[in-house]
């Protein structure tokens, strides 16, 4: 194939296009070293053979200089997409969020995945606008709460879950790592807070139900697995922290109001 026709959907790190009949490219940007893809489809694998709604991955192949992966073509909807059209149905997509995030932090010592952690220090030392102070104890209380060994998704948020007629499938296993669930629990209130917080979204209707959908997401998880609420609550400064090396100048001043008002 000579050239792809205009990509059927974006994303931060690739571009997607129609494959063939029945698959999908996952292009990346050129900036995304060859290691970063074989990883993202190593965990593809992996995740295939843990038996979670994903999709089926093909080959990594390389296009004009750039790295991708084929996998399934899956036909459906984002979450969020879905929301926009039908914001009634937010209990009800809130909740299914939930038990399929519990659905994967099901999944213990998987193999190929690496420990979270480590990653999350390394973003920590990586985040140039976290003041030094707020760097140490942010690195510290993450020697001290439980590594944990089961998996966890690192990028779980509605626009990476699609909706099909044979039900979710979640995509856009780059972040995955072997850790602590409460941690990649908290990655996600961070996302969604944020996205509420930071100006992302900005209609005062569109905020309320933003906060709905969190409320109900977080009660529908500690329902199915209960206990750890305090130690949710230890991890959201650490990840906000984190966070702040993805450099998203719009979420910089929040981010950094949540470690501190956590590490404090």
């Amino acid at each position: 194939m000579d050239d792809l026709d205009k990509p059927i959907a974006y994303g931060r790190t690739a571009e997607i296009f129609a494959w063939g009949e029945n698959q999908v490219l996952k292009l990346f940007h050129a900036w995304v070293g060859f290691d970063a893809v074989e990883y993202e489809y190593r965990i593809a694998r992996t995740m295939q053979s843990c038996g979670l709604p994903v999709p089926q991955v093909g080959e990594i192949i390389e296009y004009k200089g750039r790295y991708g992966i084929t996998c399934q073509r899956i036909k459906g909807i984002s979450m969020t997409e879905s929301l926009a059209r039908a914001p009634w149905k937010i209990l009800r997509y809130a909740r299914r969020m939930a038990e399929l995030h519990a659905r994967v932090h099901a999944v213990t010592h998987p193999t190929d995945i690496p420990p979270l952690n480590p990653k999350m220090a390394r973003k920590i030392l990586q985040a140039q606008s976290l003041p030094a102070r707020l760097r140490e104890k942010a690195l510290t209380r993450l020697e001290k709460l439980p590594e944990g060994h089961d998996l966890c998704h690192g990028d779980f948020h509605p626009d990476n879950i699609l909706l099909t007629p044979q039900g979710e499938v979640i995509l856009d296993w780059m972040d995955a790592g072997t850790g602590n669930p409460l941690a990649d629990l908290a990655r996600t209130s961070i996302i969604l807070k944020g996205s509420i917080e930071s100006g992302q979204i900005r209609h005062p209707l569109l905020k309320r139900l933003a906060h709905l959908f969190h409320r109900a997401y977080l009660a529908q998880y500690f329902s199915l697995r209960p206990g750890g609420e305090s130690e949710y609550a230890l991890w959201l400064p650490i990840i906000a922290a984190a966070r702040l090396s993805e450099n998203i100048s719009e979420l910089e001043g929040w981010l950094v109001a949540q470690a501190e008002r956590g590490l404090s």
